[in-house]
């Protein structure tokens, strides 16, 4: 392609509608609209629209001026509107001024400050206070790379951080800019981020406990108020302008801690003590310390307004707008006590400040020698108060000693030079004092053991580039420092790279760059500036003017003209044209300034003073600064003091030193207007700084140059696990850049992203993010394959070892205590059976004199109602004898009237039926198959009546037996009787014998009174045997005569069926048929029926007791005795033996059968009930038996059934069978034996148990939940009442501490059902103690039960119950951590970067992020995954039985975090704020909140308000001003900060019109600055607390349930749960009785 053909090509791109960029004088550059383009031969016309002003602007020129600029003056193309808003202005299609200069005021105008230029960050100061760098803004940028967020500060200091641990090479920061462009705010803001940045990732990094600072860090920041006080100051441009230049390195240790901080300063500003110009002030020390002091050391100081002073009201302002001095001298207090000065030695420096202060107000007057009065005030107040004498400090400051060879000449001084001397003695303190507490901060901050120190990151806060009205010395210095820091900056980002790329031979094009080198010669070389100066200074002669004639001589060659100019109205002055601007420096001073010198006498008077302070800050500073030593005598006076200027020169080289060991980061401040406005941008200020700066050279090295570079042997020697081993096999011989070419092809498929040179790989920006990554995750996996085998190893070895160890000290220990314990159980069991003998003794002898008194009682009472009721019975059975034959006969005589009627209807009736069934049988008996089927009928009812009668004859013949067996019993006691008798008459007869002692005439006389007794106990068996034998007789009669009766009607029923021949007999034999089936059904069904209807746990053919019967009867049973309970049946019931039980059931059987007429009308009775009335608890036929046990094994859960049917064989005898004699006794035993039962509880029912699943479907029962606190409660219940209180409580914290143990050993997902399971049931135990302790106290109370002691009982139940609750609000706060920690990291994949909605699908946008982030991933968790966590946890509070108030703070929590988290990450995002990713979230959200409506959670919806409104924001239409106010309006939760945001930050799609600048500057202009409430980022949710505390909730009601799954195998808890439940019954029993008794 030729030249013209390029030059016509730049010249078409012209065309219209074309924008492009304009000078202008005001607003520097302005936007115009192509509207025509012509050429004509060599001439180019294009003609622009002002887009604002709509003037016309022409381009005119020619084609051979443009092929020769190469379309340079070309009108600067200006960029899409989608790309004006970039954050780095490297991804502008058009690089060029303008473009650059409207990005940062775009983003000015959204109160965004910051913006990327390739590896530099420009900050344009906001004059106002910004919600920026509040704690939680740290904490999000804290491990995120550069670009994932939003430009800022603490993203450059994380990248810093992360080079310096990644490299181990010491970083430094730049902050750059004019005075007032932000430069201190910002490096203060970057050492804060140091020290409150918590990072999550570095190995070894020791983690902020409570988000606090260690002291270290705590100290480093308090540096800040120090250095401000004592070293900034006011000025026209600034309100807190650094009047010195600082170096902070902060020092970290391998673990990337911080472990110390060095601070190094240069060129404090030593005129500003003395001199101010208009509206500047003197260093702010002296301002807090007149307005803070207290009045006691102003007293002793003599302090007063600093408008008394002198140094402090030469420029008429002495306040700040906003600032209270007052509380800053607080401020600087506290932060000195910090960093470790004491009270007494601050006041020392505030005496030395005050006498500062008097120095200014001495008054010297004179006209030709000065004269200084030896009584000034201020004089005597400042030698006092710096402890020297006066008089001597009067003279040598109104004279001066001149030394000669010979002799010492005193002259005196005119009163300009007495002023002179006088304010270089107050300079010279002032900058020695700040030296040491300079180096008193670095003492402190300091690590102490500098092996420690492994690297630092470097924070430069220099002045910046000065220009005033009058430019002295200061400015000088100043301005020449900058120009170091720029020729750095230049050979860092340009120079270097540009000569490291040639010698690597790699693509690249020069790029051409201003180069300050020979301004920097102008002013250090060897006949610069500097060393002319020093020259002039050494002359005894030398004067300003001197100076600056010899700075014309020297400097008029043309190799200086373009850096050195002479003005052209002055010849005291000279102008130098620095990189940013042509400064003309006031030569007036600069030799007085450039030596800085005391006066020898004055200084040995300051070094001799009485006040040690001041002895101890002038020793410090002359060692820190060293006089050169001298080559010979004559040179001894020209060196022995160093000049200002060679000072600065050589700390500056020194700087510049360090700067170039260390990687370099920079930050340009830029100052937006001159009046300090706020939110103001001037673009013509902006822009001179921009260019000056090199911002436009940066931008352009950042596209096309690679920032990172690494040799072959480093890259391969950390990045060679990128590829298979055989690659690096020593064996190969692999040459080392082959090497590197593989592991770069296998990761890196972009060949545009990397270049390989000689010695050296560079790399794009992000790349080598990139590869640390993949080298992590390869790491990662080859860790966890070496750490699964050897910990596999490991363990099982110890495991092994263990294992042996303990069986053997098992089997030991086992033995020796089964030892004792047999021991104990002899001696337990021998005091066991004397107590019960003699207890049984005594309670016999009390229960036979109680018995006595109550019948005796019980008799008189009982006669006296019977005497009163027997004159009421004979009333009332008169008057019912009367009604009763009244009644009668009214009764028999209606009923004969109507049985005569109704008998004459049914024989017409019946006769007319029995005519027409005549004949009907007539036909059918002549069938034969008929007669047999009725003879075969006939026949099954008749071995059925046989069976009947076979079973009684056995029922009778056990009958017979058993009062044989009655008959043998009274036969034996009649033997006993009569050997009684026998023994009795002995006795009798031996006592009668006179021979006898009296001890054995009582001892007989007290067995005769016991054989008495027995006799009458035997006495009473017998009749209450006789009784019964006389009950088993009659109902023995009464069997007989019901067998003699069905016998008789079996045989009647045989003969007849046997000879039926004819139809007459047919029709008899079914009329006996018919009589037969009433008669069965009277005698047969009503006891089957009561027998279905009795207890289902009674297994016998015959029919249970009449009291055990569930008849909804109206009659009462036989049995019955006018309705009254038989206490004694009862009582006998429960402890007979089952063969007397079914004894006394035949016999009640037979005593029902005798009257079937009052069996009849019951059964019938009961045949009316419906359904309904039936009692659900009761079985109805075996075939519903089955069915149901059919719909049991169907339950794919295991599940037990309650021990005391099945589990003892389903009889009523059952448990006392497996209960055995003592059952108290045992019950003992078992809680004594509390290592066992506790074995069992903690490893059975805490540590080995098999939770029940949650499971909606086939939910889990209570008691299947709450078995295991049951169980643990029932077990401290029965201690209770047993007195073991100790071994109570013992138990109990035990069991909790297994419990806190094994929530806290789950995390992850695998704690959601654990520690849901133990919270329900630690409450469950909570509950089932307060109400013990209820009922306990109220048995101690009412006396039925003993405690040993109840405030020791009472003390022990408060702990419990409040340890329990801490248990409680343990395991919920552990609970809710790990839910935290679980879905902390679901929210932001599922939510924020889930894409579910099809249609909808949006890619990340901007170019430096995808640089960062090759390539796309699907996010780790899915909303599937989070809505079914949630969901887990519902179900698993459900299931088990949470209360609704902690279901309902645990999911609002949980929404909580999910709403703060992700509205958080969407507001720090830069790249998610579109409207489809908007309809995402939007999903995404509406996901949960369907999930909370149908989870019955309404309230959970208003935790995402922040969120959905954010997502109506970024979908409503932004195209005017009304839009704005109705997005307000809806999203009015949001704050303004929020809003503005979130707006600011919008990406438009392809076909979109982005949003308006006046319309994002009406956005900002919402934003108040100073309302707090208008945050920023919403307050993080705690993973360690609540947002509202936990409350414990309410006790249940509940019972101890025993229940204990059949699976588990506890033997001593389910011993201990049957004998509980026994015991239950007995009590139940006994209170049954009470109640039903008169």
């Amino acid at each position: 392609m030729t030249a013209e053909t390029a030059t016509l090509q730049s010249v078409e791109v012209y065309t219209k509608g074309t924008k492009a960029w304009f000078t202008d004088k005001t607003e520097g550059w302005i936007s115009t609209t192509c509207i025509s383009n012509s050429i004509s031969g060599n001439k180019v016309a294009i003609t622009f629209q002002g887009d604002n002003d709509l003037q016309e602007y022409v381009f005119e020129s020619t084609l051979a001026e443009i092929e020769k600029t190469s379309g340079a003056n070309l009108p600067p193309l200006r960029n899409p509107p989608k790309m004006e808003y970039t954050d780095d202005l490297t991804n502008l299609s058009h690089l060029n001024e303008p473009s650059v200069l409207n990005t940062i005021r775009t983003r000015y105008m959204q109160h965004l400050i910051y913006t990327y230029s390739g590896i530099v960050l420009i900050a344009v100061n906001p004059f106002d206070r910004v919600a920026l760098y509040d704690p939680d803004v740290v904490q999000q940028y804290s491990g995120k790379r550069r670009g994932e967020l939003e430009p800022h500060l603490f993203a450059i200091a994380e990248d810093a951080y992360r080079c310096m641990i990644r490299e181990q090479m010491n970083q430094t920061i730049v902050v750059s800019g004019e005075s007032g462009a932000g430069k201190t705010v910002s490096a203060k803001y970057i050492m804060r981020y140091f020290a409150t940045a918590d990072d999550q990732e570095s190995v070894g990094k020791k983690k902020k406990s409570g988000g606090g600072m260690t002291e270290v860090e705590e100290q480093i920041l308090a540096t800040n108020p120090i250095m401000e006080a004592f070293g900034n100051a006011k000025t026209t441009r600034n309100d807190n302008s650094s009047r010195f230049g600082k170096y902070i390195e902060i020092q970290f240790d391998e673990g990337a801690n911080i472990i110390g901080a060095k601070i190094r300063t240069y060129l404090l500003e030593r005129s500003r003590l003395i001199f101010q110009p208009q509206t500047e002030r003197n260093y702010h020390i002296f301002y807090q310390l007149c307005a803070g002091a207290p009045l006691s050391e102003k007293k002793e100081f003599e302090l007063g307004d600093h408008t008394s002073f002198h140094y402090l009201n030469q420029s008429g302002t002495g306040m700040i707008p906003g600032v209270d001095d007052a509380a800053e001298f607080e401020v600087t207090q506290r932060a000195l006590s910090t960093v470790g000065l004491s009270v007494q030695l601050q006041w020392k420096i505030f005496r030395l400040l005050s006498a500062l202060l008097h120095i200014g107000n001495i008054q010297i007057g004179g006209r030709g020698d000065a004269m200084l009065n030896d009584s000034d005030p201020a004089l005597l107040t400042a030698t006092k108060l710096m402890g020297i004498n006066a008089s001597e400090f009067r003279k040598w400051i109104v004279r001066k000693q001149i030394v000669t060879r010979s002799e010492k000449i005193v002259t005196n001084l005119t009163p300009a030079q007495a002023h002179v001397v006088k304010d270089s003695v107050a300079k010279y303190v002032y900058a020695n004092l700040f030296e040491w507490l300079v180096g008193v901060i670095n003492d402190s901050l300091s690590s102490p053991d500098l092996d420690k120190v492994v690297t630092f990151i470097g924070v430069l806060d220099i002045y910046g580039f000065e220009h005033f009205k009058k430019n002295s010395f200061e400015q000088f210095c100043i301005n020449y420092a900058n120009e170091k820091l720029q020729q750095q900056f230049n050979q860092h980002v340009f120079k270097l790279e540009q000569e490291e790329y040639v010698r690597e031979k790699i693509n690249w094009n020069f790029i051409e760059f201003s180069d300050n080198q020979k301004c920097i010669e102008l002013i250090e070389a060897r006949l610069g500036i500097l060393s002319l100066l020093d020259e002039e200074s050494r002359l005894p002669a030398g004067s300003d003017q001197g100076f600056v004639q010899k700075l014309y001589s020297n400097f008029a060659t043309p190799q200086y003209k373009n850096y050195f100019k002479k003005p052209r109205f002055s010849n005291n002055a000279f102008t130098i044209a620095h990189y940013a601007h042509d400064v003309q420096y006031e030569a007036e001073n600069f030799l007085d300034k450039n030596k800085d010198t005391v006066p020898d006498e004055h200084l040995t008077l300051l070094q001799g003073s009485d006040f040690d302070f001041l002895k101890d800050v002038l020793e410090k500073a002359a060692a820190n600064n060293p006089a050169p030593q001298a080559e010979n005598k004559r040179m001894s006076m020209m060196f022995r003091k160093p000049t200002l200027g060679s000072i600065f020169k050589l700390s500056l080289i020194n700087l510049m030193d360090t700067i170039g060991q260390t990687n370099v980061h920079y930050i340009r401040c830029i100052k937006p207007n001159e009046a300090k406005v706020a939110w103001e941008f001037e673009p013509n200020m902006v822009l001179s700084q921009l260019r000056a700066c090199g911002v436009l050279e940066t931008i352009r090295i950042s596209c096309a140059g690679y920032p990172s570079r690494w040799t072959f042997e480093e890259f391969a020697d950390r990045y060679y696990a990128l590829v298979s081993s055989k690659h690096w096999d020593n064996k190969s011989n692999l040459d080392m850049s082959q090497l590197c070419s593989l592991i770069l092809d296998a990761s890196i498929k972009d060949k545009d992203k990397y270049q390989v040179g000689t010695t050296k790989i560079f790399f794009r920006a992000g790349q080598l993010a990139y590869l640390e990554k993949l080298r992590a995750d390869r790491y990662n996996e080859c860790a966890v394959l070496l750490q699964k085998n050897i910990k596999r190893y490991i363990y099982r070895t110890r495991y092994v070892r263990m294992q042996s160890l303990a069986i053997g000290l098992q089997c030991v220990a086992r033995r020796k205590v089964a030892q004792t314990k047999l021991q104990s159980f002899r001696e337990r069991k021998a005091a066991i059976t004397i107590q019960s003998c003699w207890r049984r003794y005594v309670a016999r002898k009390q229960y036979l004199a109680t018995q006595q008194f109550i019948l005796q009682l019980q008799t008189a009472i009982r006669g006296c109602h019977a005497r009163r009721n027997l004159s009421t019975v004979k009333e009332h059975t008169a008057a019912i004898a009367i009604q009763r034959l009244v009644r009668g006969w009214f009764a028999r005589k209606q009923y004969q009237a109507k049985r005569q009627f109704i008998i004459r209807l049914q024989s017409s009736i019946r006769r007319r039926n029995a005519r027409k069934q005549l004949v009907g049988l007539r036909s059918e008996a002549r069938s034969a198959n008929h007669f047999k089927e009725v003879s075969y009928k006939l026949e099954n009812k008749i071995v059925e009546l046989t069976q009947t009668l076979t079973g009684l004859k056995d029922e009778k013949k056990s009958a017979n037996d058993r009062s044989t067996a009655l008959e043998a019993q009274i036969r034996t006691w009649t033997d006993k009787y009569e050997k009684l008798e026998k023994k009795n008459k002995n006795l009798e007869t031996r006592l009668q014998e006179p021979t006898v002692p009296q001890e054995q005439w009582d001892t007989l006389q007290a067995e005769r009174d016991q054989l008495a007794t027995d006799y009458k106990a035997s006495l009473d068996k017998i009749k209450s045997h006789e009784k019964k034998i006389n009950q088993l007789t009659d109902q023995l009669d009464a069997q007989k005569q019901e067998n003699e009766k069905l016998q008789k009607a079996v045989e009647e029923a045989q003969e007849k069926a046997n000879n039926a021949a004819d139809e007459g007999e047919v029709a008899e034999l079914k009329s006996q048929i018919a009589a037969l089936k009433a008669q069965l059904t009277q005698v047969l069904h009503t006891p089957r029926r009561q027998q279905s209807q009795s207890n289902v746990n009674n297994r016998s053919l015959s029919p249970a007791p009449p009291h055990t019967a569930n008849l909804r009867s109206v009659s009462p049973t036989p049995t019955s005795n006018n309705g009254k309970l038989d206490t004694q049946a009862v009582k006998e019931s429960l402890i007979s033996p089952p063969q007397q039980r079914q004894e006394q059931q035949q016999q009640s059987t037979s005593i029902r059968n005798k009257s079937p007429s009052t069996a009849s009308p019951t059964s019938r009775k009961a045949r009316r009930n419906s359904t309904a009335d039936v009692p659900n608890n009761r079985s109805k036929t075996s075939i519903d038996n089955i069915r149901h046990a059919e719909l049991l094994t169907r339950n794919p859960r295991p599940t037990s059934i309650h021990q005391f049917g099945p589990m003892l064989g389903g009889k009523a005898g059952g448990i006392a069978e497996a209960i055995g004699e003592n059952p108290e006794e045992e019950l003992a035993t078992i809680l004594t034996e509390q290592e066992g039962l506790q074995e069992e509880i903690l490893e059975g029912l805490i540590k080995a148990l098999k939770m029940p699943l949650p499971s909606l479907q086939n939910p889990p029962s209570k008691k299947e939940i709450f078995f295991p606190a049951h169980m643990i409660g029932m077990a401290v219940t029965e201690m209770w009442h047993q007195g073991s209180i100790q071994e109570s409580e013992r138990l109990l914290f035990t069991v909790m501490d297994t419990i806190q143990k094994q929530c806290l050993s789950f995390t992850g997902d695998e704690a959601i059902v654990p520690c849901a399971f133990w919270l329900s049931n630690v409450h469950e135990l909570l509950s089932l103690i307060c109400i013990a302790e209820h009922k306990l106290g109220s048995e101690v109370h009412s006396g039925s039960r003993k405690v040993g002691s109840w405030q020791d009982f009472e003390k022990l139940a408060s702990t419990v119950k409040f340890e329990l609750q801490c248990l409680e609000d343990n395991i919920f706060h552990a609970w809710m951590k790990e839910l935290k920690k679980r879905l902390g990291k679901m929210v932001i994949p599922a939510i924020v970067e889930g894409q579910s909605l099809p249609g909808f699908i949006t890619t990340d946008s901007g170019r430096f992020f995808n640089k960062l982030l090759t390539g796309s991933s699907q996010p780790s968790y899915t909303m599937d995954d989070l809505v079914n966590s949630l969901t887990k946890v519902w179900r698993s509070m459900k299931c088990y039985y949470i209360e609704h108030t902690v279901q309902t703070q645990v999911l609002t929590e949980l929404l909580k975090l999910i709403g703060v988290s992700a509205f958080n990450d969407i507001l720090m995002r830069k790249n998610f704020s579109s409207w489809k990713r908007a309809m995402q979230i939007q999903y995404n959200i509406t996901r949960i909140e369907e999930w909370c409506k149908s989870h019955d959670i309404p309230e959970g919806t208003l935790q995402l308000e922040h969120l959905m409104q954010a997502t109506k924001l970024l979908q409503f239409k932004k195209a005017s001003l009304e839009d704005i106010e109705n997005i307000y309006d809806v999203c009015w939760i949001l704050s303004p900060t929020q809003i503005q945001k979130l707006i600011s930050q919008y990406q438009t799609a392809d076909y979109e019109n982005p949003v308006r600048p006046e319309i994002l500057k009406a956005v900002a202009a919402h934003v108040v600055s100073g309302d707090k409430s208008d945050v920023l980022l919403l307050d993080s949710v705690s993973l360690d607390d609540t947002t509202n505390p936990f409350e414990i909730p309410v006790p249940r009601k509940t019972e101890i349930q025993r229940y204990l799954p059949a699976w588990l195998n506890l033997k001593r808890l389910r011993r201990l749960t049957i004998l509980v439940q026994y015991q239950k019954d007995q009590e139940d029993a006994v209170e049954a009785t009470a109640i039903a008794s008169p």
